[in-house]
């Protein structure tokens, strides 16, 4: 026979705390992340977000070379921030971002990479 203390809910109660409630959201909102969905052919990348009730004024994307950052600023109803790593640098100036019915689609240009090769003569 096994016996357990079992404490009052008053006491089970306050051993949470803030930090530890914010966590444990933070830990929901990175499983819900998981949800987003990703297709890429030669030259492009487009990746799809449920965003629903945020408005594109409400919206910050960020491209740094492969990594994306997409937030919601305060005044959101909702608490989003998540970056992503693509395998290819990204052409800014050919991308673009729709927000249509609370979906956010991304459709991201692959930047070729430069050549650095040098030809050298032969003597």
């Amino acid at each position: 026979m096994f016996f357990t203390p079992v404490a009052p809910a008053v006491l089970r109660r306050s051993v949470y705390s803030p930090a530890l409630e914010r966590f444990l959201g933070d830990l929901q909102l990175t499983a819900r992340q998981s949800g987003c969905t990703v297709e890429q052919d030669d030259k492009t990348v487009t990746m799809s977000f449920d965003l629903p009730g945020i408005a594109k004024e409400q919206l910050s994307i960020g491209i740094e070379g492969n990594i994306v950052r997409i937030e919601s600023l305060e005044g959101a109803p909702r608490r989003y921030k998540a970056a992503y790593e693509l395998p290819q640098d990204i052409d800014v100036a050919g991308s673009d971002a729709r927000l249509e019915n609370g979906v956010l689609t991304l459709k991201l240009v692959k930047q070729v990479p430069a050549s650095k090769v040098t030809p050298l003569a032969i003597n």
